[in-house]
């Protein structure tokens, strides 16, 4: 029997930013280096994609987020979860 290689926990989105504020996209499954597909809010093509695998660009991405507040809470669009052990403490 082969060991298989260790699987890559579920793609799981985080908070949806603040309308204006910046997407956190640093994990590499949202760039898909072997297809561009047609940003669905701009049809250009992008090699990014959403959580869900959506083709956007995170730039179309926080655009609509910003003209669609209401919308927006239900987290189509939403930033990477933030691991406890690499965020950094903040001091006073």
């Amino acid at each position: 029997m082969t060991p298989r290689g260790k699987k890559k926990p579920p793609f799981e989105p985080g908070l949806v930013p603040a309308p204006g504020a910046c997407l956190e996209w640093r994990d590499s499954q949202h760039f898909d280096r072997w297809q561009d597909r047609p940003c669905t809010l701009c049809d250009q093509p992008t090699p990014m994609r959403s959580h869900s695998g959506e083709p956007v660009h995170k730039s179309c991405a926080e655009d609509w987020i910003a003209a669609n507040p209401v919308e927006a809470r239900l987290g189509r669009f939403a930033s990477d979860t933030q691991p406890k052990s690499t965020q950094r403490a903040t001091r006073a």
